[in-house]
């Protein structure tokens, strides 16, 4: 009886753990895996829906995505999970991604 129960105990953790890292695995995607492009307007129109200035916004965050395949999430912030995002400077040294 007492090897069934340390058995079970064994799978029980096992399958745990194996549950427990898929399911970090998928939230590290979400943020930083490569979007396909279809994948971009919507994610630049969360990303631009809180500043007045939606049409430039949306101009360089399309851009941006088009470019590094990948939008932080948010609505400010947030760019280190993507790092391309991130580093792409204006002319001046300004960032060029919303």
């Amino acid at each position: 009886m007492a090897a069934r129960s340390s058995t079970s105990s064994i799978v029980f953790i096992a399958l745990s753990l194996l549950l427990l890292l898929t399911f970090s695995n998928v939230a590290e995607a979400y943020g930083s895996a490569r979007l396909r492009p279809s994948d971009c307007k919507p994610r630049c129109s969360y990303r631009c829906s809180a500043t007045s200035h939606k049409k430039p916004c949306m101009f360089f965050c399309q851009k941006c995505c088009a470019k590094c395949l990948c939008v932080p999430p948010g609505t400010y912030g947030n760019k280190q999970v993507c790092p391309c995002y991130n580093t792409w400077k204006t002319k001046e040294g300004g960032p060029k991604c919303p």
